[in-house]
């Protein structure tokens, strides 16, 4: 990885969390180096008082910059494209600067806190995270339904797009392709046919931070 910023940056929170990925994947596209320390889950340490004094919610990701200290996934990434973007002080292609562009990822970034989250987590974790003999698959169903619901609101927003806001790749592609990519991997329920969905998801197997953080097998 590259070593271009010249803080030290540090990522407390293990590989598998969707929303560390989302901050690899960032930290990716801006080519920027950093440490990441594991945590959370089978790992431990976020529920340990030195962790708790960065992060009160005891949750992953977390990220040190020198002595500034910020949690919450998707701030994260504002504040690394802000902060570490390649135009000239004002942030990054990936965040646009002009405020109707900027808020309009941020709706994206909102969005998948509070709608998308919210629905993925049980099939995840019922199809990822539960032993099989411990999986209810007509309440898995019924999630899964229910999360289509929502995933077809990404479908017709690309209909005329190619990426979540136009022709430009932006981090509200990352946080919700960290998400596509948990919906599309998952097997064992009935899913609808959503073609603009997987054809935006096709484009990011030439991006490496997708390659390396996101594809690899869910666990």
């Amino acid at each position: 990885m590259a070593d271009n910023n010249k803080q030290q940056l540090t990522i407390w929170g293990r590989a598998n969390s969707v929303n560390v990925q989302k901050v690899l994947w960032c930290l990716r596209e801006l080519d920027l180096g950093y440490d990441r320390i594991d945590a959370g889950l089978h790992f431990g340490k976020n529920n340990e008082p030195p962790y708790l004094a960065m992060n009160p919610n005891g949750r992953v990701p977390t990220l040190v910059d020198g002595d500034f200290v910020l949690w919450e996934s998707n701030s994260v990434m504002r504040y690394l494209c802000m902060a570490y973007g390649k135009d000239s002080g004002n942030g990054s292609p990936i965040y646009p600067k002009e405020p109707k562009l900027r808020a309009s990822v941020d709706r994206w970034l909102d969005w998948t806190l509070s709608t998308l989250q919210p629905v993925d987590r049980p099939v995840f974790w019922a199809l990822v995270r539960t032993p099989p003999d411990k999986r209810d698959m007509v309440a898995i169903q019924k999630d899964a339904d229910a999360e289509a619901v929502v995933w077809r609101i990404v479908e017709a927003q690309l209909a005329t797009r190619r990426f979540i806001e136009g022709d430009q790749f932006t981090i509200a592609d990352i946080a919700i392709g960290a998400y596509a990519r948990r919906w599309l991997g998952v097997e064992g329920v009935t899913k609808p046919k959503l073609p603009n969905l997987e054809r935006w998801f096709a484009q990011f197997e030439s991006r490496p931070g997708f390659v390396q953080f996101i594809a690899p097998p869910m666990t």
